[in-house]
């Protein structure tokens, strides 16, 4: 099949939010399409797009309204035609697209760990008793309440640099980030210590890059399908089943990671109180294909399991 390839005079445009890390995606994104077509660079166009989410910087996103706010504007320009594909962190985004949208096509999936940081500290068995822990995630939080609870936990949102300058202001001894957004700023050197899944099971689609488009637009389908990577889609399909089915959101500590085993997928799952009081956790195995399928059932088995007002 012939696909349209875009030019210098008719570039394809790349929304992203405007963070080092969302532009490395995106600078990420097109470097894949260079490659796949052999076009210059000058054939495609970063457009950067304020997001909601990071103009607010000193309130809890489940205050705010949630996931939405790293995606609304982008996706108002991917409807309205502003853009021709928005690339973004899975891991921020909802498990339901706008109508008229389709995600259907991921980078090959990073580090799917999350990284310890502190200055002093190399990790979370060396922090003293009652050390403050700041992170703006309420799954990190709750795990680390569940194992820690003698920690202080406080809100801590921003860029790796914003959140960076906190610790050194002292305004929390340590804080997480995700491995994969370290390696993509070549700052690996800012983990103390890489939090293996057995330890602390990671944000569902943690390390995956996922590119967003019009479903009716088939020659940007076309373009999308040269640097789709299976193994990643067949992960995120079990994983965001399971967060769909438990109606994950900013405000729900859920936690789930997917392997791939020749045909075969391996799906683990944890949910939490808010508070960290108490953990449901489980695992499902079954056709890679099936992933959907897998992610539904291990849902649905945890929330029965955990009963009503659990996340309450």
């Amino acid at each position: 099949m012939s696909v349209d390839l875009p030019t210098p005079a008719q570039p394809l445009r790349i929304g992203t939010r405007g963070s080092p890390l969302a532009l490395w995606q995106a600078h990420e994104t097109r470097r894949s399409l260079m490659a796949a077509f052999d076009l210059p660079e000058t054939a495609f166009q970063i457009v950067v797009i304020k997001v909601t989410g990071d103009q607010i910087q000193d309130k809890a996103l489940r205050e705010i309204g949630g996931k939405g706010l790293f995606t609304r504007e982008i996706e108002e320009a991917l409807l309205d035609g502003s853009i021709d594909i928005a690339v973004h962190s899975m891991k921020d985004m909802p498990t339901r697209q706008p109508e008229g949208l389709i995600l259907d096509c991921y980078l090959p999936r990073a580090d799917v760990r999350d990284a310890f940081v502190s200055p002093r500290y190399a990790s979370i068995n060396d922090l003293p008793q009652g050390a403050t822990v700041g992170s703006s995630s309420l799954r990190r939080r709750a795990q680390l309440a569940l194992r820690r609870p003698d920690l202080h936990l406080v809100e801590f949102r921003g860029n790796v640099q914003t959140r960076m300058r906190k610790l050194d202001e002292g305004v929390a001894q340590a804080t997480f980030l995700a491995m994969a957004g370290l390696t993509r700023l070549g700052m690996l050197d800012v983990a103390r210590s890489a939090i293996e899944p057995q330890e602390m099971l990671p944000a569902v689609a943690q390390g995956a890059i996922g590119i967003e488009r019009r479903s009716d637009d088939p020659r940007t389908a076309a373009l999308l399908s040269r640097i789709h990577d299976r193994a990643t889609g067949l992960c995120l399909a079990a994983e965001r089943s399971f967060l769909a089915t438990l109606d994950g959101s900013c405000e729900t500590p859920i936690a789930g990671l997917a392997i791939l085993d020749g045909d075969q997928l391996w799906l683990r799952g944890e949910i939490l109180r808010p508070d960290g009081s108490a953990s449901v956790t489980g695992e499902r195995r079954g056709a890679a294909a099936q992933g959907a399928g897998i992610g539904e059932a291990l849902g649905e088995e945890l929330l029965s399991r955990a009963g009503p007002g659990f996340f309450d």
